[in-house]
C-alpha cells in the first residue's frame, strides 16, 4: 500500500501547497472568514479530526464531494514525471495500490502526471472510507477487505509517521518517507520499521 501525496512525489515540488491554500480559501468563501481566522480554523479541524474535510463536514456541514472537487482542482505542472520510480515499480513483486485521505479522481490525475499509474491494482480513497480518515483504525480495516489484503503479508508507504501505527498494529511492515514537515513527523514510534528518504531508492535496495 501506497499513500499518495508527499510519498510519491517529493514534498519539495510543493504540488501539496496548493492543495492547502485551497483549503483556507474554501474555508474563507464558505465560512465568511479572514485568511488569518481561516488558517487557524484549518489547523485546529486537522488536529481534531484528522483531516481538514472531516472537521468541515462535522462542525459546519460541508459537503464533501464539493469541497474534495474544489480543493483538487490544482495544476499539476510542478510534478515531473518519476522515471526512476517507474523502473523501480516494475520490478517490484507483488500487487500495488493506493491509500489515500485524497480522492480518486485526484489519485488517478496524480499518477498519470508522474508516469506511474499503470503499476496499481487499486486505489482505496477517503470516499470508500466513509469519509473517515487515517489515522483511525477503521479505513484501515476497510481498505485491506475491500481489496483482499492480508496485513501481514503487506507494507505501507507513508509520509505521515502516525498514520503507520494502525498499519502496524495490524500486522504490517511500515515505511516511513519524511518529507521534512513537522507534521508529517509527529507520531514517531516502534511502529515505523523502515525509513526511505529516497523512496525510489529504498525500493531499489530490496532486489
Amino acid at each position: 500500500m501506497f499513500d499518495l501525496d508527499n510519498t510519491l512525489y517529493p514534498s519539495s515540488c510543493r504540488l501539496f501547497d496548493q492543495i492547502e491554500a485551497k483549503m483556507r480559501a474554501y474555508i474563507r468563501q464558505h465560512l465568511g472568514l479572514d485568511d488569518e481566522a481561516a488558517s487557524a480554523l484549518k489547523t485546529r479541524l486537522f488536529q481534531r479530526h484528522g483531516t481538514t474535510m472531516k472537521g468541515l463536514m462535522e462542525d459546519h456541514g460541508v459537503d464533501p464531494h464539493q469541497f474534495l472537487g474544489y480543493v483538487h482542482d490544482i495544476d499539476l505542472a510542478p510534478l515531473d514525471a518519476a522515471p526512476d520510480l517507474d523502473a523501480v515499480l516494475a520490478g517490484l513483486p507483488g500487487r500495488k495500490v493506493i491509500f489515500t485521505n485524497g480522492s480518486v479522481d485526484h489519485a488517478r490525475r496524480v499518477l498519470a502526471r508522474l508516469g506511474i499509474a499503470g503499476h496499481f491494482d487499486g486505489i482505496f480513497d477517503i470516499v470508500a472510507a466513509g469519509y473517515v480518515p487515517k489515522p483511525e483504525i477503521g479505513p484501515y480495516r476497510a481498505m485491506a477487505a475491500a481489496l483482499d489484503v492480508d496485513p501481514r503479508r503487506a507494507v505501507m508507504v507513508e509520509d505521515m509517521a502516525r498514520n503507520l501505527k494502525p498499519a502496524a498494529d495490524l500486522g504490517m511492515t511500515t515505511v516511513w518517507v519524511p518529507g521534512g514537515t513537522d507534521w508529517g513527523a509527529e507520531g514517531q514510534g516502534d511502529h515505523i520499521h523502515h525509513v526511505a528518504d529516497d523512496l525510489a531508492a529504498f525500493l531499489r535496495a530490496l532486489d
